[in-house]
């Protein structure tokens, strides 16, 4: 791997098309064919690229995740990452920053990985800053040791609308306190070790129903509502030192001026908003120039990557057409402004290589640890009476998992304490369930959502839905939802005895939600989004 000289010597040395070079940051995939791999390498050395932002595989990157192509599973994806990162930094005559998506940890990209809870179940945590601290600093760990330096994380969007398609789960909240507090102190947990940080995506993705890697979404609100709320975590992440913050490709009227400009090629609001009113003076990088948002409208190789440049990116994520990039980049852009940016890069790429030899050690705090706190100060006790649990524990009750998992160590560890009857839908015995229940009043229900994302009613099949409505209208059921809490939506919570939503599936929040229905742990959780029919008032 090369060394990186000081940015005085730098400043001198890389001529303007080098430097240019360094704004560049296309995807590298970990799960890819020799033949893109050795295009890349390529790339890396002719075009002087800055970076590498690492996704999965082709199939899961961006446009394509919702889609069509199958994700193959490989146990091994850690290990080809590492290998990757050394063979493409050996292939630079600059050090490349290495950055990647890990707003759960690496498990996000990487299989085999620690995964930490989604920052809707870190939202739930009332108290407790020094566990999402904590949380940062051991996806840090976790990156650096696999040779990353910089973290597209954390999310700041205030998700304010149940039908996100994108960020939903992806955030801490409704509510811009909690959120901007929880994302400083996991910002400042990843920073206690060194990794480089970014706020996303600028200047809000919340409040939207379009999937930006598939649409432009916009946001119809005026300037000063936007300050007020969307804009109002980033301002808190930028006061804390945030490092770099992340444009949204979204449509923004009140900010840019119109609907058709997509807030990440707009001058308006990188150069003015973001820059002279919020005074933000870090790095400014481009969300994925692949997604459909901003990709499709730009018809010229090259031109997109340059009117990016000029609104005001120093980064340009995911470009695809790098040397048609440089090329519109060189002949349309001001020289100084190039230096502007080079200069910002190269003083965080210094940042980074100083902390890559110094990583850490220790891999910190065992996760499974971790991830018992967690889910011990996350679980959250939505309807219902906390007695009346006691006594429906206490008789006679019939189980039923919807998973699509053959097991459940919800009803396991339960069942090991107080036994009692149980079925899985996973196992075909669903649609027998009717008989099964009998002369049960009382049914417990374990539910783990095929999807997190809100499409298809997040993939629960109909009659599943359609029989917990109607179960609940003539027995007294209890609730226990491993997932989105926006699931609740779909169901009239007032017929419910209890609901009790432990948000992960993870071991250690199976084995918690079953230790509270035995009245060994309390629910002190507190859900960080609306749901219809929430009674604060009866937890």
């Amino acid at each position: 791997m090369p060394k990186i000289i000081p940015y005085q010597t730098a400043k001198h040395s890389l001529s303007l098309q080098e430097k240019i070079g360094q704004l560049f940051m296309p995807a590298a995939f970990i799960n890819d064919s020799e033949e893109e791999i050795l295009k890349l390498e390529k790339l890396i050395k002719e075009s002087a690229i800055g970076g590498l932002c690492f996704f999965h595989s082709r199939a899961s990157a961006a446009t394509n995740y919702e889609g069509k192509k199958e994700v193959i599973y490989n146990a091994k994806s850690l290990d080809v990452l590492e290998g990757l990162i050394e063979r493409y930094q050996n292939s630079a005559k600059y050090p490349l920053i290495i950055a990647i998506d890990a707003e759960w940890g690496l498990a996000m990209r990487v299989e085999n990985t620690p995964q930490y809870p989604y920052a809707i179940t870190l939202g739930a945590i009332p108290e407790g800053d020094d566990l999402i601290f904590e949380v940062g600093k051991q996806m840090a760990i976790d990156c650096l040791n696999a040779g990353i330096h910089w973290n597209f994380a954390p999310v700041a969007d205030i998700n304010n609308n149940p039908e996100n398609p994108v960020i939903g789960y992806r955030s801490f909240g409704e509510n811009k306190e909690p959120v901007s507090r929880k994302a400083i102190q996991m910002m400042k947990g990843m920073q206690s070790v060194g990794l480089l940080t970014s706020s996303k995506h600028f200047p809000g993705h919340g409040d939207t129903a379009t999937d930006s890697h598939l649409g432009l979404p916009l946001i119809d609100k005026s300037k000063e509502a936007l300050l007020h709320n969307e804009l109002y975590p980033f301002q808190k992440l930028i006061e804390n030192k945030v490092d770099s913050v992340m444009v949204g490709h979204l449509s923004v009227p009140a900010l840019t001026g119109n609907t058709e400009t997509p807030t990440s090629v707009s001058s308006k609001i990188i150069r003015e908003v973001l820059r002279k009113e919020l005074g933000f003076d870090g790095l400014v990088v481009t969300d994925a120039l692949n997604m459909h948002a901003v990709s499709r409208r730009f018809e010229k190789k090259g031109q997109l990557e340059c009117q990016a440049f000029l609104a005001g990116n120093d980064i340009l994520c995911f470009a695809e057409n790098v040397p048609e990039g440089i090329e519109e980049i060189a002949k349309e852009a001001d020289p100084q402004l190039v230096e502007e940016s080079f200069e910002r890069i190269w003083k965080l790429k210094e940042k980074a290589m100083a902390t890559a030899t110094q990583i850490p050690a220790t891999s910190g705090t065992d996760h499974a640890v971790l991830n018992q706190k967690l889910a011990e100060h996350s679980l959250s006790f939505v309807r219902g009476n906390p007695d009346k649990l006691k006594d429906f524990s206490g008789g006679k009750f019939i189980g039923l998992c919807l998973s699509a998992q053959k097991d459940s160590l919800f009803f396991d560890t339960i069942a090991k304490e107080l036994p009692f009857e149980h079925c899985y839908s996973s196992q075909d015995q669903f649609s027998n369930f009717e008989k099964v229940i009998g002369d049960y009043d009382q049914i417990l229900i374990g539910l783990v959502p095929p999807k997190v994302k809100p499409q298809n009613n997040f993939d629960i099949p109909a009659e599943q839905l359609e029989f917990i409505r109607t179960l609940s209208r003539t027995k007294k059921v209890v609730l226990y939802l491993f997932g989105n809490p926006y699931v609740l939506n779909l169901f009239d919570l007032q017929s419910l005895e209890a609901v009790i939503v432990a948000y992960q599936d993870f071991p250690e929040f199976q084995k918690n939600a079953a230790y509270h229905f035995l009245g060994r742990s309390n629910a002190v959780g507190m859900l960080p989004v609306t749901v219809k029919n929430y009674d604060h008032e009866n937890i």
